[in-house]
C-alpha cells in the first residue's frame, strides 16, 4: 500500500483530480479520519471534508506510485 498526501480546496481540483485518478490501472481512494472514498467517484470526492490533508492510498507498484504521485504534485500537501 503506497500513500501521499494532498490538499483540495475547489470544484476544479476535485475534477482534475478525479480524471487523473480515473486513468490509473489500479484502485485509488481517498481518505480523510472518518471517511474513505474512490478517487474515481465524483460524487465521493465531493462528499469529502476538505479542510484538511486527504490521504491518497492506492495498491500498486513503485513505478505506478511514483507516476501518479508526479502526475499529482499540483496538489501535494506540504503539511
Amino acid at each position: 500500500m503506497h500513500e501521499f498526501l494532498i490538499r483540495l480546496s475547489t470544484m476544479d481540483e476535485i475534477k482534475r483530480f478525479v480524471q487523473l485518478a480515473t486513468v490509473q490501472p489500479f484502485e485509488v481512494s481517498v481518505c480523510t479520519d472518518w471517511q474513505c472514498v474512490n478517487a474515481k467517484s465524483f460524487m465521493g470526492m465531493f462528499s469529502l471534508d476538505l479542510e484538511n490533508p486527504l490521504h491518497v492510498k492506492m495498491n500498486c507498484n513503485d513505478t505506478e506510485f511514483e507516476e501518479f504521485r508526479s502526475q499529482s504534485c499540483a496538489f501535494l500537501s506540504c503539511s
